[in-house]
């Protein structure tokens, strides 16, 4: 496994599973049998309803709790509650998080991140981070923070390289954690000939190619799936490495066009529901 270091000193894996539209028992099986491949790195939310889920399937695995680094994100109709954190770790089953976001920049948004920074104090947050918070949001919590976070994560793929925002991470040495990160499934960017390629050339697919570029820009890459020999061939990235001209010729490939467009009245949607959490 390659690791990123953070600003804090910590280190997380460059690749990890994502459990976003994943239900309990596929988060579950999917965990398991990730950790038992060899993946060290589990990324959760409130919002994904599978956090207790993703506790048993840590468990099952095997795999020591302290090998394991485990992300999830409170989602903002948590923001204020003073007890999040603590029943986020409940439902986990876990006495602390490796990384703690605040999963949108909806609701009382310094209020959540104030969570973040005092779970941070007390040892029950090892890093901290943000999610979705990129233009005026990054920029207006820039001017708040007490402690600076260590991760950040958004949108990122070769059509969407996030230039612009990582002017502002490059300051602080706030890393970057994908999603979307193969183009949420848009077969065109998956059929670029480079990716064909370069496949033939390493023995890899299309994918596998992609998500070694994120690696190597320095993101973290989480893809999700529930289907066992996917996961294998999403960490089986590490064994090749593209040259700084390959990097080039996919750099190329940048569009500045994300797929996900996120509007005001869908903040204030996600600002007032909550999520029904699985029950013990």
């Amino acid at each position: 496994m390659e690791y990123a270091k953070l600003n804090n000193g910590l280190e997380c894996p460059v690749v990890g599973i994502g459990t976003f539209m994943l239900s309990p028992a596929e988060a579950e099986n999917s965990v398991r049998e990730a950790l038992k491949t060899g993946y060290r790195l589990i990324d959760t939310a409130n919002a994904y309803v599978n956090e207790r889920a993703v506790g048993r399937g840590i468990k099952a695995s095997g795999v020591p709790r302290e090998d394991i680094f485990l992300s999830t994100k409170l989602w903002p109709s948590e923001y204020e509650n003073p007890r999040a954190v603590d029943e986020t770790l409940e439902r986990l089953g876990v006495d602390c998080v490796d990384l703690l976001y605040i999963h949108q920049p909806a609701g009382n948004r310094l209020a959540g991140y104030r969570q973040l920074e005092k779970a941070y104090r007390e040892g029950k947050a090892r890093s901290i981070g943000i999610s979705n918070f990129e233009g005026e949001y990054i920029a207006r919590l820039e001017k708040e923070w007490e402690i600076v976070p260590q991760f950040i994560q958004v949108e990122a793929h070769p059509y969407f390289t996030q230039k612009q925002l990582r002017k502002t991470l490059d300051k602080y040495g706030i890393k970057l954690m994908s999603w979307y990160p193969l183009g949420h499934g848009d077969r065109s960017l998956l059929n670029e000939p480079v990716f064909a390629a370069l496949g033939k050339k390493y023995g890899k697919t299309p994918a596998q190619v992609i998500l070694r570029w994120h690696t190597q820009t320095g993101f973290v890459v989480i893809p999700g799936s529930k289907n066992v020999d996917h996961i294998r061939d999403n960490l089986n990235i590490l064994d090749f490495k593209l040259t700084d001209e390959e990097m080039d010729q996919i750099a190329a490939l940048d569009k500045d066009v994300r797929y996900y467009h996120r509007t005001d009245a869908q903040l204030a949607q996600f600002a007032a529901w909550k999520p029904t959490f699985e029950k013990k």
